[in-house]
């Protein structure tokens, strides 16, 4: 056996003509891998739900293949093979799968809508997300350790690994960035996934083109026992470190994700800046780390300093998400498309607060990586080892950190308890880094090359660290509430709000206008809050509202109390004898508890994706919806006793998507009242798909009704949800929930499967009816006096539309194209000018309202009267 080739021969000159050119190849293989996760997630969600627990299991799947990956390189591929030749097999393989999950995704969509559902669910979701995640990222974990053989386990060699690292992250920021902003917004995710594939196989052939212009270096092509893998002592201790930094980074973004998505707006585009600077600031702090790696500092006690500052970096981000930004002088409705600057002017500003909040820590976290390399490398090492488990190391705790902190940490004690258990652990891992330097003198004199830094100075970093760190602790402050309840329109309320959160008994009445909050709280799948005002409302108490993505959802208010009501009651009067209801979105319970009084209806179902909404918000409105959730944290199903005869009510905490994708239930009504289309997430619950579900889970004569905002949207938004839900619903019917003479505010989108027939005077006989006395006096509360009024909202039908939406982008599942034409709209305000392009097209409907000539005349002067559609617009005649 040949010995191993000493450091001052020439088999240990690190090849360098090649490694600039291999940094290109990461660029493309990191922009490849997050076109790849941003696609792959958004059609998993598709099929195995919205929720935490299912992004939770995705999550896992992801980067638990990578982990894997990592560390079987090396124990499955002989370090005799040419690193950029099983490089380009790595790169080559994940473009086939690639391309091979896209094309098998309908069919394990099918097979899981048979069996997911039943006590076995999640375990159903692990196997689904496993067996189209694991494959591909098994390749993409072995990619860093494959061409980390192509380098010597020395400092400069390993600095080389940190610039490999910090450019597939560079390549992870611009694939971020190209599938949110171009990709996904212009065209599918058939098409980004070829993009995708296509990188994969140009830098499979760039890499082929590169091996073959030389041969790999000696070191590389020496066997496993000509070179022992030594470690050194303490070398847990890394590993250990590098783990808690995975951790860390992980839960941080999960914390701050969802906080800054509250203050931005929670679009597809805030998403992707949020992660966009993250995967910078790592990327950045990599190639820093790495220039650190290749000096005569010590890597283990820079390695230790990064988590140290992590304390102060991390607590400056939570200073600033608390206390600084959402107080900075922000109008987003100053950059509204109808006269303002537009989307891209508030995507910059998202982008600088963003870098100004949370870079520092992203640098640390990034520079830990390369360090972590250089502290634990060893000339006898297998390079492909060292990469692999340090890089596994990190995944794992990257793995826990965002489980934990998403699906148990956060809902238990907030995020502000979060973020100090953030600081706490990365104290911890400073400590774990640094503590091996003074208990023993093995460790400290373990790099024998590098100049040992006094054991006085190690103490000095550690002492200030720890000492520093109940203070960053301590100052770590609560998420405001206005900025939960407000968001993005946290500076504009801020004069009105008063701090304290407050029974709503002791909220005041009075001319103040303040704004009190009730209720907050921060759950598994989102942030929630509860307001009253001292004043206005329909009862001159107050108006009460429930927010949530940093907006108002639902209030009592009396525009919105008209639209809940509406939703619920028409999809209602519909149906003859409706028995079985399913509402998708709680809420303030208005439109649920609507169904209540209706005579016939047996089984309410209830959907909702955060379950601190139906236990706690929804109870907080039990005059408005009649107590339809009320105690329901003790008993679930149960049964409510009614003036009609009791009814049974059911909370499912689920998505409503992935429950109507595995129930076998069928239903006489669905009304899906979801959150504002331009949330991320939310177009999957307006997809031509998602109709047919609700479709296919009709009864014969069943209803199903939906939620539609003209506020905080533009004409083009409008016409894709309109085309999309009258593709699926080709006689359905637009109510429009308008005031002020026509002045758009939001809508009811009404479908069935046969077509529509309203006898006015039917429906009139019914509500006068003694069984129908609650629902008249519900409806008569929100200015609705007869069946008249309720028709009268009418404003359109698919038919007579065709035209006008000829141009609209149909959503679908492939494309998700709702949430980015949403997403550029968020702050429009033309909900005038959208009911009046809809109205233009008017046609009296004689085939939907029957009766008597007197009442279908008078419904036809109430629709036609201009304050009932919008002033000066002269109505066509049939």
């Amino acid at each position: 056996m040949s010995a191993s080739p000493t450091p001052s021969s020439p088999a240990n000159t690190t090849p360098t003509p090649h490694l600039a050119p291999m940094l290109i190849l990461f660029f493309g293989s990191g922009c490849a891998a997050l076109i790849y996760e941003i696609v792959w997630y958004q059609m998993l969600q598709l099929v195995i739900g919205l929720t935490t627990i299912s992004l939770g299991i995705l999550l896992a799947s992801f980067m638990g293949g990578m982990c894997l990956g990592s560390l079987a390189l090396s124990r499955l591929v002989a370090r005799a093979r040419h690193p950029l030749k099983v490089y380009a097999a790595l790169e080559l393989g994940i473009g086939i799968i690639g391309v091979l999950v896209l094309w098998l995704m309908p069919y394990v969509g099918d097979v899981y809508t048979q069996i997911g559902h039943g006590s076995w669910n999640i375990v159903l979701r692990a196997v689904v997300a496993a067996v189209c995640l694991v494959p591909p990222t098994l390749l993409m974990g072995a990619t860093l350790p494959a061409i980390s053989r192509w380098v010597e386990a020395n400092p400069q060699g390993v600095s080389w690994l940190g610039f490999f690292y910090g450019g597939n992250i560079a390549g992870a920021v611009f694939g971020c960035l190209f599938a949110g902003f171009v990709l996904l917004r212009k065209f599918d995710m058939a098409t980004a996934t070829y993009i995708a594939a296509g990188i994969n196989l140009t830098v499979a052939f760039l890499a082929m083109a590169l091996a073959s212009d030389g041969p790999a270096p000696l070191h590389a092509e020496t066997t496993v026992t000509e070179r022992a893998n030594v470690r050194s002592p303490g070398d847990w201790a890394i590993y250990v470190t590098i783990a808690l930094s995975g951790l860390t980074a992980l839960g941080a973004e999960v914390i701050w994700t969802r906080l800054l998505s509250l203050l931005f707006g929670a679009t597809v585009y805030t998403f992707s800046i949020i992660l966009a600077v993250f995967l910078f600031g790592l990327g950045v702090g990599s190639g820093i780390g790495s220039l650190i790696a290749r000096s005569n500092v010590r890597p283990r006690v820079a390695l230790g300093a990064c988590q140290l500052l992590l304390t102060a970096a991390i607590a400056w981000t939570a200073y600033n998400i608390s206390d600084s930004l959402p107080y900075w002088p922000i109008d987003p409705s100053l950059t509204s498309n109808d006269g303002g600057a537009g989307p891209w002017y508030i995507f910059q500003m998202d982008l600088a607060r963003t870098l100004w909040t949370i870079l520092p820590a992203a640098l640390l976290w990034g520079a830990s990586f390369p360090l972590a390399l250089a502290a634990a490398a060893n000339r006898a090492q297998d390079p492909a080892k060292l990469v692999g488990g340090i890089y596994a190391a990190n995944t794992v705790g990257a793995i826990f950190g965002a489980l934990l902190f998403s699906l148990a940490i956060v809902p238990q004690i907030g995020t502000q308890g979060a973020q100090r258990v953030l600081i706490g652990l990365a104290g911890f891992s400073g400590l774990v880094a640094l503590l091996p330097l003074l208990i023993s003198p093995r460790h400290r004199s373990a790099d024998a090359e590098q100049r040992t830094l006094p054991t006085f100075g190690v103490s000095f970093l550690l002492v200030m660290g720890l000492v520093a760190m109940p203070f960053f602790i301590a100052n770590v402050h609560p998420a405001s509430w206005g900025a939960i309840a407000y968001g993005r329109y946290m500076a504009t309320y801020k004069d009105s709000l008063i701090k304290e959160i407050i029974p709503e008994a002791d909220v005041p009445h009075d001319s103040s206008a303040d704004i009190y909050c009730v209720y907050a709280g921060e759950g598994l799948n989102g942030t929630v809050a509860v307001t009253k005002t001292t004043n206005g409302g329909s009862d001159g108490n107050g108006i009460r509202s429930f927010h949530s993505a940093g907006k108002v959802q639902a209030s009592n208010e009396p525009q919105d109390m008209r639209l809940q009501r509406l939703l619920g009651d028409i999809s209602a009067l519909a149906v003859h004898q409706p028995k079985t209801v399913l509402v998708v979105a709680c809420g303030a319970g208005v439109t649920a508890g609507t169904f209540l009084l209706q005579p016939s209806v047996e089984r309410i179902v209830i959907c909702d994706i955060e379950p601190l909404v139906p236990k706690y918000v929804t109870p907080m409105f039990t005059k408005e919806n009649y107590g339809i959730t009320d105690n329901v944290i003790n008993e679930n199903p149960r049964v409510v006793q009614t003036p009609v005869g009791p009814k049974t009510v059911e909370v499912v905490y689920d998505d409503g998507r992935h429950f109507i994708r595995t129930t076998k239930e069928k239903f006489d009504v669905i009304t899906s009242d979801p959150i504002d289309p331009w949330v991320k997430g939310c177009a999957a619950l307006n997809t031509v798909e998602y109709y047919q579900m609700c479709k296919d889970h009709l009864n014969p004569g069943g209803v199903m009704s939906l939620w539609i905002p003209f506020y905080e949207s533009n004409i083009p938004t409008a016409k894709s949800v309109l085309a999309t839900f009258f593709k699926v619903y080709p006689n359905g019917i637009l109510w429009s929930n308008d005031f002020d003479n026509g002045q758009g505010y939001d809508a009811v989108l009404f479908g069935q499967a046969e077509p529509t027939k309203i006898d006015v005077d039917e429906w009139q006989s019914r509500l006068d009816s003694a069984p129908f006395a609650a629902v008249k006096q519900s409806l008569d509360e929100t200015s609705f006096h007869s069946a008249v009024d309720l028709l009268a909202t009418y404003a359109g039908r698919a038919s007579d539309l065709q035209d006008w939406m000829k141009d609209a982008e149909i959503n679908e599942d492939r494309n998700l194209r709702l949430q980015y034409l949403a997403g550029m709209a968020l702050n429009s305000y033309i909900g005038r000018d959208i009911l009046t392009d809809i109205t233009k097209n008017y046609r009296y409907p004689k085939d939907i309202f029957i009766g008597s000539a007197a009442s279908t005349q008078a419904l036809r002067d109430a629709i036609e009267t201009p304050r009932n559609i919008h002033p000066g617009v002269a109505v066509a005649q049939p």
